[in-house]
C-alpha cells in the first residue's frame, strides 16, 4: 500500500493562508461593528432633531408672547395702569 504523499507548504504560503482565514473572520466582525456605529449616530441625529424641534416650537411661543406684548393696545393698558400718558410726539420713528 502506498502513503500518502503529505504536501508541504512554504512559510510565505502559510502565512498567506494564516492571513486570509484571519480576514475571512475579521472583515464580517468589522462590517457588523461598522453598521452598528452608523447607527448609533443615526439615532444620536434623530435625538438632536427632536430637540432641535422642541426649541424651535419654544422659541416660537415665546415670539408670539413678545409679538402679544409689543401691541399698541397693550402697550397703552399699561402705561395706563402705571399712570403714564400717551405722548405721540416723543415717538421717535428709526429707520434700519
Amino acid at each position: 500500500m502506498r502513503a500518502k504523499k503529505q504536501i508541504k507548504f512554504l512559510k510565505i504560503e502559510k502565512l498567506m493562508m494564516k492571513l486570509w482565514v484571519l480576514l475571512l473572520v475579521l472583515f464580517p466582525i468589522s462590517n457588523v461593528f461598522g453598521k452598528a456605529m452608523i447607527s448609533k449616530s443615526n439615532i444620536e441625529v434623530e435625538r438632536l432633531y427632536k430637540q432641535v424641534r422642541v426649541e424651535e416650537n419654544k422659541n416660537e411661543s415665546l415670539t408670539m408672547k413678545v409679538n402679544e406684548l409689543q401691541s399698541f393696545t397693550n402697550i397703552q393698558a399699561v402705561a395706563k395702569e402705571a399712570g403714564l400718558a400717551y405722548n405721540s410726539h416723543s415717538i421717535i420713528v428709526l429707520d434700519n
